[in-house]
């Protein structure tokens, strides 16, 4: 019986139905042949029966030693795999946590305990030891069964969980968590600083005193730099290179470059502030494109006014760090006489001019656009400004279009954006006037049909959206508006052609008056000059104040806005219904009738703009940057003159997410004092 279990205990192999039918085989070639051998003679029939009980016998004891060896390799294997088991579970360097269904935690294994020290966890619910933990574990079946990262006693682990067995295994990945730390941390960074007004303060300084200011800025810069272990290396009197390690950067950030506000401060004491703008790119293992990505990132601080900071990778947003001041009007006309004959050189190569303004157009843009279009035609180009009725427009804009159609050389001033994607061609210029975003231009399809070739003058901070490859850039946010950098380009045009008509120089006169506030905010000397030129080659007064009026209804209705503002602290922001549409031109008229609320340096108006739409209004004094606010929830603008726009949510969902980054803004501030 002991030899039958024994043998019924031999593998699969011993016992499949192929080995059964070789021995049928076998027994009938041994049963015929001993039967042949009877039948031959008895005698051999004798020899050979007894030969095939002798093999019979010698295949029985084989098969038996072979089967009692099996069972004992078997047993010997099951019991060496089970004892590795227990002595992997409490050996192997993996913490192991079995719970029950109370998530009460029964047992742990040493290599755990060891990180317990003389703490007792056996007993404790999962939830009193480790509320991470426990929370791995309540969301396991919904993760997708994903190793998890946790923190915990001091240590990093990778998380799995099985749940069928009430097990928790945790992998110690403090090395390597702590060696991919030590990587990110020694990867090099590029920095490009700039002086952004060295020359216009330098210019009246005697060579002793712009050699002393110099070297102050330097040491400034050097002192800062090295503090966060950064090297610093002047390429020209007012450019610096800057190389270090992201640990350096993450330091330099943590203080949000406080050595703008050094240098800014400092300098002004001796009548001579210098700004600095700083470009910064990292993530990239190639040194020269780093060089090149922190020179975009240069440009993009420049373009923004200056006197901050860009942070950029490949991948990543940008960070912005300083703005808080105006930029500096530049004193030399260099750069619009450049400008100006670049874009003629544009024109003249192209057959015909596109000019498109922002969507919901006001005075400033479309003031530009008509003064661009002059600038074609004054080149011999064909020129449109690109635009369609709604019927939505706001009165001044309303009064412009009525005045262009009644004008035989204007009336076809205009062209639908369907009509500019059939008409224009490959040598087509598009010509984005008072904003650089595509996304905000008033037709999506023609910037996307014209993109290889596009010049944008703009007096808007960039941002980070912006044009690929455009053909020129003049983008001078020191300006108060378009209307004014348009104007300045007619100085550099030839006086043969015939210059600006009553209707063009009234609605850019304007549109520096809109954006302006009737020469209040924003207006430097270049302001009145462009003013000045504009009255001088017709600029009716009377049709100004024409386009200036508003109707009863939009002043009832900036009225009720203002009623609705609510102070919190310095900042008045008003919440419009959400049933209830508001012109844009309502809502930015109500945002700066805030600000002359004693006690009030900031406003912001939410009103909802169409049906899927929610805008927001942003003005200050100057001593808020709501630039930064409105880029924070999508938008941008101005120092003083911000705005964006935020797509299917409820208008007090915006004021709640406005709310949300005040108070953040407010803590920053809090920590940097």
């Amino acid at each position: 019986m002991n030899h039958v279990k024994k043998l019924d205990a031999l593998p699969a192999f011993f016992q499949n139905r192929r080995l059964a039918w070789v021995a049928v085989l076998v027994s009938l070639m041994a049963l015929m042949g001993a039967i042949l051998g009877f039948m031959v003679n008895w005698l051999i029939g004798l020899v050979w029966l007894g030969l095939v009980v002798f093999a019979l016998i010698v295949i029985f004891k084989t098969l038996q030693i072979i089967g009692e060896d099996t069972a004992h390799y078997i047993e010997n294997l099951s019991y060496r795999v089970n004892r590795g088991e227990q002595e992997a579970i409490i050996q192997m360097p993996l913490g192991v946590i079995l719970f029950n269904e109370q998530a009460e935690i029964d047992w742990v294994n040493p290599y755990l305990q060891s990180y317990l020290g003389e703490e007792i966890i056996v007993g404790r619910t999962l939830t009193d030891v480790s509320t991470k933990l426990a929370d791995v574990i309540k969301r396991w079946p919904d993760e997708d069964k994903r190793v998890t990262r946790l923190t915990w006693l001091d240590r990093t682990f990778d998380v799995q969980v099985q749940p069928e067995l009430r097990a928790v295994y945790l992998l110690d990945a403090t090395a390597s968590v702590q060696l991919s730390s030590d990587y990110e941390a020694h990867r090099l960074f590029v920095g490009i600083v700039s002086l952004d007004n060295y020359d216009e303060v330098t210019e009246g300084m005697s060579d002793s005193d712009a050699s002393a200011l110099r070297t102050f800025v330097t040491k400034t810069l050097s002192d800062w730099m090295a503090d966060h272990a950064i090297y610093v290396r002047r390429l020209a009197v007012d450019r610096y290179m800057l190389i270090g390690y992201r640990s350096g950067l993450r330091a330099a950030e943590s203080d949000k470059f406080n050595v703008l506000t050094t240098v800014r401060e400092a300098t002004s004491m001796q009548n001579a502030p210098i700004t600095l703008s700083i470009g910064i790119a990292y993530k990239e293992e190639a040194i020269s494109v780093l060089a090149e990505n922190a020179q975009a990132n240069l440009d993009l601080a420049l373009g923004r006014g200056g006197d901050q900071v860009v942070v950029k990778s490949p991948t990543g947003d940008a960070r912005f760090y300083g703005g808080n001041t105006n930029p500096m009007a530049k004193r030399t006309r260099v750069r619009a006489r450049v400008i100006s004959q670049a874009l003629a050189d544009l024109m003249t190569q192209a057959d015909q001019i596109f000019i498109m303004g922002h969507k919901r157009s006001d005075m400033d843009s479309f003031g530009a656009a008509l003064g661009v279009r002059r600038l074609a035609q004054m080149l011999g180009k064909p020129a449109w400004v690109v635009y369609e009725e709604t019927g939505h427009e706001h009165s001044d804009i309303q009064l412009l279009l009525h005045e262009l159609k009644n004008d035989p050389a204007d009336e076809t001033a205009m062209m639908t954006p369907s009509q500019v994607i059939t008409e224009a061609t490959e040598r087509s210029l598009l010509v984005m006037v008072d904003h650089s975003k595509p996304s905000i231009s008033e037709s999506r399809d023609v910037y996307n049909h014209l993109a290889g070739r596009v010049v944008i003058i703009d007096h808007h901070r960039r941002g980070e959206e912006f044009p690929e490859e455009p053909q020129l850039v003049y983008i001078e946010s020191y300006a108060s508006s378009t209307s004014e950098l348009v104007t300045e380009l007619f100085e550099y045009q030839p006086r043969r052609a015939k210059g600006l008509s009553k209707i063009e120089s009234t609605a850019m006169l304007a549109g520096i008056q809109v954006d302006t506030k009737s020469f209040t905010l924003r207006s430097g000397t270049r302001t009145f000059d462009a003013a000045s030129y504009l009255r001088s080659v017709g600029a009716d007064g009377k049709m100004l104040q024409d386009f200036m009026k508003e109707t009863v209804s939009s002043y009832r209705k900036r009225a009720h806005l203002i009623e609705r503002a609510e102070i919190h602290d310095t900042a008045a922001i008003v919440v419009g219904e959400n049933d209830v549409q508001y012109d844009s031109v309502v809502a930015a008229q109500a945002a700066d009738a805030l600000l002359q609320m004693i006690g009030i340096e900031s406003s912001y108006v939410i009103t909802r703009r169409d049906d899927k739409m929610v805008a927001v209004s942003a003005r200050s004094t100057g001593s808020v940057n709501v630039q930064l606010v409105m880029e924070a929830m999508g938008g941008g603008g101005h120092l003083s003159n911000a705005a964006t726009q935020v797509a299917d949510v409820a208008t007090n969902d915006v004021y709640s997410q406005l709310l949300s980054i005040l108070d953040a803004s407010d803590d920053s501030e809090a920590e940097e004092n």
